[in-house]
């Protein structure tokens, strides 16, 4: 029956629900049965391996190995003897704070503790010989300067300053610290008991320390006074490096006395030098 355009079913023909007429031009798809995954995938799955990555170009500071682990030792080994001709092979050297300094620069003046190489045993530095020896030129050089042109003025005689003063104490300075303990360290090696080569340049640094207040106080000019100054600090210095050293230096034998008794006497040597050239006003 038609009405108004559209098909009318008559109700009485129907009974029950209308059958689904299935279309012939589709194709029913069938899905498999997946299963979950985590993120990110634990398998390898093309060119995504493992965990997850960071891209190359990203910051890598926390995935670096550290200085202790065998990829770091082997990085740091790996320019053989090359690497000691780099900044980088010297730096632990100096990677010392003000407190470390001024607690070593305290050691040197209790002299008979003996107790400075224990201490400096696991980080030697050459912060402190460096600027002890360097300070200790700028300090004779300019204590010398000045004593001697009080002593001109004084006695009214034309005064002259004197540049070699300069490169003298350079020379003994640094040419103390530096000849004395590769010396040492050959003698120590030959007796079976070496020691390190960087604590040694250590120890020889910071016992130079007690001669800058000593420079200081010989401005007095009073002749016995300063040769007690310099004895006293050149006492204090050589007792520093024997006491330091004797623990070490009994696994020597018995040649071990006069390894210790040399140490001091040149340690005492050194104080007459500096008393003879630097403490002494010629005019």
């Amino acid at each position: 029956m038609m009405s108004g355009g559209y098909t009318s079913i008559d109700n009485q023909k129907v009974s029950g629900s209308v059958p689904a007429v299935s279309d012939p031009g589709r194709v029913p798809v069938q899905f498999a049965d997946s299963s979950l995954q985590t993120f990110p995938p634990s398998g390898v799955q093309g060119k995504i391996s493992g965990g997850a990555q960071p891209p190359r170009d990203a910051d890598d500071s926390f995935s670096r190995p550290a200085a202790g682990s065998p990829r770091g030792s082997d990085e740091s080994q790996g320019g053989g003897w090359l690497h000691k001709f780099t900044v980088a092979a010297y730096k632990p050297y100096f990677d010392v704070d003000t407190s470390d300094v001024l607690d070593r620069l305290m050691e040197s003046l209790y002299p008979f503790r003996g107790t400075f190489t224990k201490k400096t045993a696991t980080n030697p530095d050459l912060y402190g010989p460096f600027w002890i020896c360097t300070t200790l030129i700028f300090v004779a050089a300019s204590i010398g300067t000045f004593v001697t042109y009080i002593a001109h003025k004084l006695r009214d005689k034309e005064w002259n300053y004197d540049i070699n003063l300069i490169t003298w104490s350079a020379g003994v300075f640094y040419g103390y610290v530096t000849v004395v303990p590769l010396v040492l360290f050959v003698i120590l090696k030959y007796f079976s008991a070496p020691s390190g080569l960087v604590q040694l340049f250590c120890l020889y640094g910071y016992s130079l320390f007690i001669f800058i207040p000593a420079m200081c106080l010989s401005v007095v000019p009073l002749e016995i006074f300063r040769w007690i100054i310099a004895g006293v600090a050149g006492f204090m210095s050589a007792t520093f490096v024997a006491l330091n050293l004797k623990a070490h230096i009994t696994s020597a034998g018995e040649s071990w006395f006069l390894i210790v008794a040399g140490i001091f006497l040149l340690q005492l040597a050194l104080a007459v030098v500096l008393k003879l050239y630097l403490f002494t006003v010629s005019v």
